[in-house]
């Protein structure tokens, strides 16, 4: 079993969710969630297919827009108008500026494969954040080594393992200087070995003190990483609290039942 971080004393809000609703149809994927994520803290999302996980990272940069309530980064609300399921995001370039803060990574890698790794890496802080080419490269060689791929710069997707690719996903997020990061099932797609490398290069960015909000099916890496464990059931936080709180003390009939499950999975 791993070891549990040590309390983190809280900083500013980078992400804070507002009674968040979400449904796609007759389907209500979201019924009213809230959080806060702080500077430095790392939350986790666990729970089982279909309790609006992904949906609510996606969320966060409005890759979905809520049905109602608010999201806001950094104290900063984003705009949205309308109502329902017909609500828009108000303001684009407000949304652009505010998704140039924020760094997801998918299930899917998501690369461009007409693209070498280290041009995937510059592509957004050269077109999207309009910084200097020289600077962005050193960065972005920097970031490969950082997740221990820098000799791959060269490489196309196709030649990569998956471990790979989705580590060179994490440089090119940790490449636009995130306020946050977003992981969604980061290694879903991962065989056990893979998966095992990329949650490495995670661990070593929550012992760093970046802001993250990741959702994951791995309950020995939520406990190891975490600040905080939300536990999501039917569209609700059913339960939430520290690694030790969530794992340990569990209150929640449902979330004793979803951790045996998870345990002999």
């Amino acid at each position: 079993m791993q070891e549990e971080k040590p309390p983190k004393a809280g900083g500013s809000p980078v992400v804070e969710l507002r009674d968040l609703h979400k449904s796609f149809g007759a389907l209500e994927v979201l019924k009213g969630v809230s959080f806060t994520a702080r500077e430095g803290e790392v939350i986790s999302l666990i729970g089982s297919s279909g309790s609006g996980k992904s949906t609510l990272l996606r969320c966060i940069n409005m890759l979905e827009v809520p049905d109602r309530g608010d999201v806001l980064i950094d104290g900063e609300t984003i705009k949205l108008r309308g109502e329902g399921q017909g609500r828009q995001v108000a303001d684009e370039a407000q949304i652009r500026r505010i998704r140039s803060e924020l760094g997801m990574v998918f299930q899917s890698f998501n690369l461009w494969a007409h693209m070498t790794v280290l041009q995937n890496v510059m592509e957004a802080p050269l077109v999207v954040q309009g910084r200097q080419r020289a600077e962005v490269e050193a960065e972005a060689r920097a970031m490969l080594d950082k997740v221990g791929i820098g000799t791959k710069c060269d490489a196309y997707p196709s030649q990569l393992s998956g471990g790979q690719q989705q580590r060179a996903a994490i440089a090119r997020a940790l490449c636009i200087n995130p306020r946050v990061m977003l992981f969604d099932e980061p290694t879903s797609a991962l065989d056990p070995e893979l998966e095992v490398e990329v949650l490495r290069v995670i661990k070593v960015l929550a012992d760093e003190g970046r802001s993250m909000v990741l959702v994951t099916h791995d309950m020995e890496f939520a406990r190891s990483v975490s600040d905080k464990v939300i536990f999501l059931h039917h569209g609700l936080i059913e339960e939430q609290g520290t690694p030790g709180e969530v794992f340990s003390a569990t209150k929640s009939a449902r979330l004793k039942q979803f951790l045996n499950a998870a345990s002999h999975g």
